[in-house]
């Protein structure tokens, strides 16, 4: 890593990749608001800031996500580019919900709202709790597994498919399908178009279902979708409800599996906390809340300047474009006690910024917190003990872990486990 952690440059350094929390101590000590040497862009580390940031939606645009390092698609021109920002915004074909901002963000945020109804999340849990159950024991019997593969993404992929109604038949092939893609914000392509492969062959699969329910109505969620009108009453576009659909399964999928994965290792690394969390296992929520600020699934989003403004201290002119690491923030002592300590049941722990803040807060962190939830209560009900595979990851002191190489998600690439039946 280069002397000064403003040089590096973060969207491709294999070396931030492996311990991005070191290089954001670095960048911490220039200051919470400090702008990069290797990049025209400015990041935010402090806790108090990033929340500053994500809230201001009057002066920042979510129209960079989540491609931050794609060129805009105009020209900034003075004080106030809100008006520029707005002709282009959505005008790309596969521009998602995470990049819009104002009125076109809130239609779209509208059509989740019958997807988190108490009656629906309830069937939801249901089915969570018998796939998980089922999942579990097989892999127990097995005496361990990769768990990322065999467990984490193939458990809320069917979460999630059963949630929207995706077919039983294709549900192995959506799996398969966002396997194969690369990772968002892929760092081995980092200044490339980043891929929207997968994302364009679900949403073949997600048009078919919705026009088939055009065509022949059922008392299902992909009807309500495909039929659904905005708040103003007006017509949804088939292709805005589709993006949505897909938006959802993809980025729920991913950060979901992601949680499994980093919260699983602190579990097989700290026998005291695996044997907390058996004896107690309403300390799960709470766990699962530090392990969100630690080591959340999502270390970064992005933000456009709209016009003149500042963060903190710091001037922003309009156009400048804005990272905002909000695992960073989460280790601020401006806010947290002894930050890089893990400790269950830290005074307002729900405050952390894992799930983002404001309009773009995380539709889906319920149906996250209770999947992964119900998932550790069907291993605890099965295991006496679960461990890191030595063979695969070295001995304690030793070991040999990898992440995915992205710039967006804080993800294990694999993650090898051994199971003591119960």
């Amino acid at each position: 890593m280069p002397q000064s952690a403003l040089e590096t440059d973060y969207f491709s350094d294999k070396a931030v990749l492996l311990d991005p929390y070191e290089y954001f101590e670095q960048l911490r000590a220039h200051g919470p608001v400090v702008q990069l040497k290797s990049r025209d862009m400015v990041v935010v580390t402090g806790f108090p800031e990033a929340v500053e940031v994500l809230n201001n939606k009057a002066d920042f645009s979510s129209v960079i996500n989540p491609d931050p390092v794609a060129p805009l698609r105009f020209e900034p021109e003075g004080d106030d580019i809100s008006a520029q920002i707005e002709a282009t915004m959505g005008t790309g074909p596969m521009d998602l919900m995470v990049s819009y901002d104002g009125e076109m963000h809130a239609n779209a945020r509208s059509l989740l709202n019958p997807l988190f109804v108490p009656s629906r999340l309830k069937a939801n849990e249901l089915f969570m709790r018998d796939y998980a159950d089922n999942l579990v024991r097989e892999m127990v019997a097995k005496g361990g597994c990769e768990s990322i593969a065999e467990v984490a993404t193939p458990y809320v992929t069917m979460v999630i498919a059963d949630l929207l109604g995706v077919p039983a038949d294709d549900r192995e092939a959506f799996r398969k399908l966002i396997d194969a893609g690369p990772p968002p914000g892929n760092m081995d392509a980092a200044d490339e178009a980043q891929s929207s492969h997968p994302l364009m062959v679900m949403a073949g699969y997600f048009m078919r279902y919705m026009s088939e329910r055009l065509a022949a109505p059922q008392d299902d969620l992909l009807t309500e979708l495909a039929s659904a009108k905005y708040p103003d009453g007006s017509d949804v576009p088939l292709m805005e409800a589709v993006k949505n659909a897909m938006f959802l399964f993809a980025a729920g999928q991913d950060t979901s599996a992601k949680l499994i994965g980093n919260s699983l290792r602190f579990i097989c690394e700290s026998p005291e906390l695996q044997a907390e969390l058996r004896a107690d296992r309403s300390k799960i929520g709470p766990f699962l809340e530090e392990v969100l600020r630690l080591e959340g699934s999502t270390k970064t989003t992005f933000r456009l300047a709209k016009r003149n403004t500042r963060i903190g201290d710091m001037e922003i002119p309009a156009g400048k474009k804005v990272v905002i690491f909000v695992a960073a923030a989460n280790r601020d002592p401006r806010r947290w006690d002894i930050p890089q300590e893990f400790r269950i049941g830290r005074p307002k722990i729900k405050e952390h910024v894992a799930f983002g803040r404001g309009a773009h807060i995380c539709a889906g962190a319920p149906l996250a917190r209770k999947e992964v939830e119900v998932l550790y209560d069907r291993l605890f009900e099965h295991t006496s003990d679960i461990r890191l595979s030595e063979a695969h990851h070295g001995p304690k002191g030793a070991r040999r872990i990898d992440y995915e190489p992205s710039y967006i998600i804080r993800g294990l690439a694999e993650l090898h486990v051994e199971f003591t039946p119960r």
